[in-house]
């Protein structure tokens, strides 16, 4: 099919970015790996389990109904469960690669004249000794299990990591009926007041997690992390220690917590992949654009958590402001004015960054890895390989990966790259990959079919 701009990713960004597009004339289709928009904040139950109350679920349920209720009175085109592994750039337009269905076997494309890149971001999880049991998942796993499979990961959990993440996470299942024995937060109080002038406007949210906490008797350990998980077919309980004001974990506060879920996140990383392949300048790990939203490759925008991690309300004022400008560049007129969203991003940059700054994981962390702790999950690489690669001259990811293929697995270093830089010291770098996702060769061979001689 062919569209004008294509939109990339279905969660907030996304969402606004159509949205905005197509209230200004624009032929928008909307691209996304899920059964139905939402992404990860917004993600639905399927309606087959005939979820009462699903708003309970969810936090602004009202922003996500009229952003629901906008796209079905739009004409913007969804096309859901279409895997996105590769944007393919034309003198004059782009091919949206797509793999089709749960099976991810069949390809689709969508030729449009603009792209709009709205992929979102993934969870980080630094690895610890027993990481690996049964048992143990990451906090937004926790949370998409609850959200769209109405079922929880255990009847006794820990929420431990750090980040604003957890207290959603733990109230969440605290309200499920899981019985929450603790939230174990690595960032000290003292952090956050530090920032107290840019997160202003997060303190009753805030308040509101910490109020369904003491409802729920859910005990909170500031300035703690998990030091090892424990179980031998599955997880059967954790061991958590106190940190001083270095990260260190401070020898003599260990105190074992029974439970059969840890539920652990150290935070987001963004997802550019496809904006890598496609050329566009990053800023580190996140995709760089102008205040339009744009980058630096022609008629290319990007929005949401792949330009940093800053949360929904970021994402949908930065959907807004890039859909404007994209449907002004593809009309020939000046962007719309949007004075609303250009404040909202600003201040709520500046709560972003507060928060990154707060809840940055503790410096030391990797002292507590062990030298069988598995780093690489996909190659079952442990740390203790990843040293002996140091040891042999490696100094980044790339060198560690060459000696001990970690990193060469099905997620391709998405898991363990930051662990990786984290035990070789250096900072981590975005990984070049050609295709955002595996892709039969069977549908490569289809894209470019080798010519027969002449």
């Amino acid at each position: 099919m062919w569209t004008d701009l294509a939109v990339i990713g279905a969660g907030p960004a996304g969402l606004a970015a159509a949205l905005a597009a197509s209230a200004r004339g624009v032929r928008v289709a909307l691209v996304d790996a899920a059964a139905q928009p939402g992404g990860q904040f917004y993600r639905q139950p399927a309606a087959g389990l005939g979820a009462a109350r699903p708003e309970a679920l969810h936090h602004r349920w009202r922003t996500w109904e009229r952003l629901r209720d906008g796209i079905a009175a739009s004409t913007v085109r969804v096309l859901t469960e279409h895997h996105v592994w590769c944007v393919e750039r034309t003198p004059e337009s782009f091919t949206v690669h797509a793999l089709l269905g749960p099976d991810q076997e069949e390809p689709a494309e969508v030729h449009t004249r603009t792209v709009l890149l709205a992929t979102g971001g993934y969870e980080q999880v630094l690895p610890f000794p027993g990481w690996t049991l049964p048992g143990v998942v990451t906090a937004g796993g926790a949370q998409a299990m609850l959200k769209g499979g109405l079922v929880v990961p255990g009847r006794r959990a820990v929420v431990a990591g750090t980040g604003p993440l957890l207290l959603p996470v733990a109230t969440g299942l605290a309200a499920a009926g899981v019985d929450v024995a603790a939230l174990v937060e690595s960032a000290a109080p003292g952090r956050l007041a530090r920032h107290a002038p840019a997160l202003a406007g997060k303190l009753p949210e805030g308040a509101g997690h910490a109020a369904r906490l003491l409802r729920h008797r859910v005990p909170v350990l500031t300035r703690s992390t998990v030091v090892r998980a424990h179980g031998d077919d599955r997880l059967t309980g954790v061991t958590v220690a106190a940190l001083d004001a270095e990260g260190r974990v401070r020898p003599g506060t260990e105190r074992h917590l029974p439970c059969d879920t840890l539920a652990a996140g150290h935070g987001m990383l963004p997802h550019a992949d496809l904006a890598e392949s496609l050329g566009c300048r990053l800023d580190g790990l996140t995709v760089a654009v102008d205040p339009e939203q744009r980058t630096d490759v022609p008629g290319v925008w990007a929005a949401g958590e792949a330009t940093g991690i800053g949360g929904a309300a970021l994402a949908l004022a930065e959907g807004h402001i890039a859909g404007c400008s994209a449907a002004a560049h593809l009309r020939g007129t000046a962007p719309g004015p949007a004075p609303a969203a250009l404040k909202a991003r600003t201040k709520l940059k500046r709560s972003a960054a507060a928060l990154d700054s707060a809840y940055a994981p503790p410096a030391h962390w990797p002292e507590q890895i062990t030298d069988d702790t598995v780093i690489c999950r996909c190659e079952e690489v442990t740390a203790g390989s990843v040293r002996e690669a140091l040891d042999l001259g490696a100094g980044d990811e790339r060198t560690v990966k060459l000696l001990s293929r970690a990193g060469m697995g099905w997620c391709q270093g998405r898991m363990c790259g930051t662990a990786i830089a984290a035990l070789a010291g250096c900072a981590p770098t975005p990984a070049k990959r050609p295709f955002a996702r595996p892709v039969p060769l069977g549908v490569l061979a289809r894209q470019h079919p080798q010519e027969g001689p002449s």
